[in-house]
């Protein structure tokens, strides 16, 4: 559905880092940096852009598909060794649906990032 996001961060070098740590089990990496901010991909069809601001950023939750149930827990240990927050450690969520196997992580500026598998386990 989307073609990429845009946010606002308070402080971009902290949030630089903690994205690319954080999504890097997703092969998520740098496709374009410039004065204008940064943008992430993993697939060069979607991204996520990220840009300096002074304004308090509104909290987002942001959900990331992973293709298995390993990058969801590979993201999870990334994303706090980056400095996010446990919000929900990897496991199923059958209220969800029955597959539905994600990991929570509080990340700079209090933004809800997950990732989440949808197939059963391998």
């Amino acid at each position: 559905m989307f073609d990429h996001v845009v946010f606002g961060v308070s402080d971009y070098d902290e949030s630089k880092v903690f994205f690319l740590k954080a999504l890097e089990p997703l092969g998520v990496v740098i496709v374009a940096e410039n004065q204008l901010g940064i943008e992430l991909s993993a697939d060069d069809k979607t991204s996520l852009c990220l840009f300096q601001t002074d304004e308090k950023p509104s909290h987002l939750h942001l959900a990331f598909a992973a293709e298995n149930r390993q990058q969801v827990e590979d993201f999870y240990r990334a994303a706090l060794a980056a400095g996010g927050k446990d919000n929900g450690e990897p496991g199923l969520r059958p209220h969800y649906h029955a597959n539905y196997y994600a990991a929570f992580v509080i990340g700079p500026d209090g933004h809800n990032i997950e990732v989440v598998c949808h197939s059963p386990e391998a």
